[in-house]
């Protein structure tokens, strides 16, 4: 019979392999749910991962992979970097939300004034509204230890009702005629996210993506800062040895991944969005989480996770299009791709042992 046995040491090879086969086991899984629901899995899979870099409209597609996938980098960025301390924060989706609200309040509040640094201000205060929101489970942590995980969480539930509110009373179109959201920033051209190059998709959030990616290298590499963030996930015991101010680094990480997910939700709100609405938030929050884990917490893992997981939106939408594929299916298929890398993962850091049926663990 086999047992698991643990490793001396985490496997360095299991650890690059896992997020490639749990890519494959994903493709496999999906690909038995797509038949269990009456379509050809062979299509399907094409469909997701082949159509939107090779197909007729491919020209299209592509530059749609770093708009859809720039939120995510930029949330798995901040991320990974409490991750990778032990510092576990769960709610990037009511950061991002918060980030919204307050970047859109800013350019609301002054229309229709146009200036150049209305945007500008916007993507301050998207920041910080995300920085304020990561900061409650930060200080409820560090002066009274409760547990990151729990308030970050619950914290996006009350995001998202203060969401429902601004877009059925203080953010609400005076001009909507009576419908629930705010006025669309696409019209308003001092606080639009416009594009970059005409016809592209690619706006502003792209790029501070790519720096946030640029900024955590750097950081990890090169920063004393970085330096304390890579020693505690290690070993915490070293860490303290070393001088590393736990409470310190629980407000750095937890503000700077609050920071980033606001700044992803302002950049949505003004762009590809357009307004604050009751379904703004889509869950990007929640799926930074398997961007940063697929991305091994590396700033240029999650860049290239980021845009694989974008490749499954985008290729999930042409399939519900033209396959049928309902959306919860697409859902399942991107969450299977975390369950198979959580579940492989167990093999870096421990295996397999064949031993005889009376022997014990």
């Amino acid at each position: 019979m086999l047992r698991l046995e643990k490793r001396p040491n985490p496997s360095k090879t299991w650890a690059y392999m896992a997020p490639v086969l749990a890519v494959f086991a994903t493709m496999i899984g999906g690909g038995i749910m797509f038949a269990v629901l009456g379509k050809d899995p062979f299509e399907a899979i094409r469909t997701i991962f082949y159509d939107p870099l090779f197909s007729e409209f491919a020209w299209y597609y592509r530059p749609q992979l770093l708009v859809k996938g720039a939120p995510l980098i930029m949330i798995a960025i901040g991320l990974s970097m409490g991750f990778r301390a032990g510092i576990w924060n769960i709610g990037a989706e009511g950061q991002y939300i918060i980030g919204a609200i307050c970047g859109a309040g800013v350019a609301l509040a002054v229309y229709p004034a146009q200036s150049v640094f209305i945007f500008p201000t916007m993507i301050i205060f998207g920041a910080w509204g995300g920085f304020v929101w990561a900061m409650i489970p930060a200080i409820l942590k560090t002066r009274f230890g409760t547990n990151e995980i729990l308030v970050s969480l619950m914290l996006v539930y009350v995001a998202e009702q203060l969401l429902a509110s601004m877009s059925l009373g203080l953010l609400k179109n005076p001009e909507g005629f009576g419908f629930p959201g705010s006025r669309n920033l696409q019209q308003y051209p001092s606080a639009h996210n416009a594009e970059l190059w005409t016809g592209t998709g690619i706006h502003m959030g792209v790029m501070f993506a790519f720096i946030a990616v640029i900024f955590a290298y750097v950081l990890l590499a090169r920063h004393q800062m970085g330096f304390h963030i890579r020693l505690t996930g290690e070993s915490p015991k070293a860490a303290k040895f070393a001088g590393v101010n736990p409470k310190r680094l629980v407000v750095y990480c937890l503000g700077f991944s609050g920071a980033l997910a606001g700044l992803a939700g302002m950049f949505e709100v003004s762009g590809p969005s357009g307004q604050i609405s009751i379904d703004f938030n889509v869950g990007y929050g929640f799926t930074a989480i398997i961007v940063a884990f697929l991305g091994r917490l590396h700033p240029i893992g999650i860049l290239l996770a980021g845009l694989l997981m974008a490749l499954t939106y985008i290729g999930g939408e042409i399939a519900q299009s033209s396959l049928g594929l309902p959306s919860a299916a697409i859902q399942a298929f991107q969450g299977m791709l975390l369950f198979f890398l959580l579940a492989l993962d167990v093999l870096t850091n421990f295996k397999f042992k064949l031993a005889s049926a009376g022997s014990h663990p």
